[in-house]
């Protein structure tokens, strides 16, 4: 099976770390899967991103083993020019992905496509494309730091989006936003799903990665602890030993289980709940609502 993004034995130590951030890291990821990757504050995340997306080692220095292929290509040999354009990253706060020179919003978009000289026709036909997609077409005159967190968050992922790459790596994109802010985030996210583009998600809110996430691997210490399907990991006890949450219908799940309850799976989505309760109560000869 080909792999799009292939991680190979990375260890990796700042320069003034005093141990690796990530310690042997191997994982695959298909083109076209969403996979989130989760796990406790300092489990190495951020820094595994930065590797995905070559600031690491272009940027970053310190110490690198093993290796990061994109497309069968080791990021070794790529420039971070070159990766930009496979790898769109869209940072935790909004504030640091924008460029502070343009005055609209529509300029804000528009500036990485200036950047790569494409033409000015091409280039504002797909600005338009793109903000309709995440809808903040009546944001296009806006200043962009007159904007609320949600919607400078969509204009952060406009941005990244119109850059057509293959690969998104967005990390925590809603640790600041309220449950609106999240849900609009999320519906971009989802839409890009929808396009095919591969998604590698850092994020806390697991209902949110119940509901969209293919593939999950828990990072903690730098090391991958699990790393599986969706419902494979979400409904495994092991997570909670790692500072890291369950999905509250699968913690329901695992309750129930213990107290008898015999569910045909633990269910990890709203969704899943209300179909398991339903043939639960019918095997038993209840009525559930």
């Amino acid at each position: 099976m080909d792999y799009l993004i292939e991680i190979q034995q990375v260890t990796y130590q700042y320069p003034t770390g005093e141990k690796p951030v990530l310690q042997d890291v191997s994982f695959q990821i298909k083109k076209g899967e969403f996979c989130a990757i989760i796990g406790p504050n300092g489990s190495g995340k951020t820094t595994l991103c930065n590797a995905i997306r070559g600031f690491i080692p272009h940027f970053y220095k310190g110490e690198l083993h093993g290796d990061v292929r994109i497309n069968g290509k080791s990021i070794k040999d790529q420039t971070v020019g070159e990766l930009s354009l496979q790898v769109g990253f869209v940072f935790q706060n909004p504030f640091s992905q924008i460029s502070g020179v343009s005055e609209t919003v529509f300029e804000e978009i528009r500036f990485g496509l200036e950047n790569l000289g494409i033409d000015t026709v091409v280039a504002e036909k797909r600005v338009d494309e793109v903000m309709k997609l995440t809808k903040i077409t009546h944001l296009q005159d806006r200043n962009p730091f007159e904007l609320s967190g949600g919607q400078l968050q969509r204009v952060a992922l406009a941005s990244i989006i119109v850059m057509e790459p293959d690969i998104l790596v967005i990390d925590e994109p809603t640790s600041q936003l309220d449950p609106e802010g999240t849900e609009e985030v999320f519906e971009i996210i989802r839409l890009m799903k929808e396009k095919q583009k591969t998604i590698i998600l850092v994020e806390h809110k697991m209902e949110l990665i119940a509901e969209y996430a293919d593939h999950i691997i828990l990072i903690d210490d730098g090391k991958v602890i699990l790393n599986g399907n969706n419902e494979e990991i979400l409904t495994n006890e092991k997570v909670l030993e790692h500072n890291t949450l369950l999905p509250q219908y699968a913690m329901l799940g695992l309750e129930l289980r213990k107290h008898g309850v015999n569910l045909d799976r633990i269910p990890v989505t709203e969704k899943q709940a209300k179909e398991e309760l339903t043939k639960w109560f019918a095997q038993e000869g209840q009525i559930y609502v």
